[in-house]
């Protein structure tokens, strides 16, 4: 029987090494997934001209949070802010992930639930625009914009703008990957 006293210390070694490398792997995937959230965000904001963009992401049964967001000033952050509980429900998410868009001019000529306008106001929307983010696995999150300082008329072509950001990152194969 031969005794090789380097061999165990190597497959350690090599373990270790391949640990850190799917470390890297990951925290490099993050970091182009976050970069292309951001780029994305940021574009659309600036080019429909509102306050503010986020991503809202599912992290469990159809419960989320602002994962990222573009502002046009810091006081109108809702940076990991949920949704409320009884508002966003199975109906909806059923709704969105067939595809809905809800684009809403004005919050108070708006029929909509009033727990639903309730939240909206708590978070200084005037003028909202939800675009689903659907992956092959299901509803993945929702692109959102809001105007807070007053009603807004959302074009065809605002609406198409935020269905190519939804679709760029739905077919990115990092956010896809997470």
């Amino acid at each position: 029987m031969q005794i090789h006293p380097h061999s165990e210390f190597h497959h350690s070694r090599d373990r270790r090494q391949q640990g850190l490398q799917n470390l890297l792997d990951r925290l490099v995937k993050t970091m182009q997934r976050d970069e292309l959230v951001r780029q994305t965000t940021n574009q659309l904001r600036e080019s429909l001209q509102v306050d503010r963009v986020v991503l809202y992401y599912f992290y469990s049964h159809w419960q989320g949070q602002v994962t990222f967001e573009s502002l046009s000033s810091k006081e109108f952050s809702i940076l990991a802010s949920t949704g409320p509980d009884d508002c966003f429900n199975n109906e909806y998410a059923a709704l969105y992930l067939a595809g809905r868009i809800k684009a809403i001019a004005d919050i108070e000529l708006e029929p909509i639930q009033p727990c639903h306008r309730d939240f909206l106001r708590n978070l200084q929307v005037r003028a909202n625009l939800v675009v689903p983010i659907v992956i092959p696995k299901g509803l993945w999150g929702l692109l959102v914009a809001h105007h807070c300082q007053g009603p807004h008329y959302w074009s065809p072509s605002d609406i198409e703008m935020m269905q190519i950001g939804a679709q760029t990152l739905a077919t990115d194969r990092n956010i896809l990957e997470s």
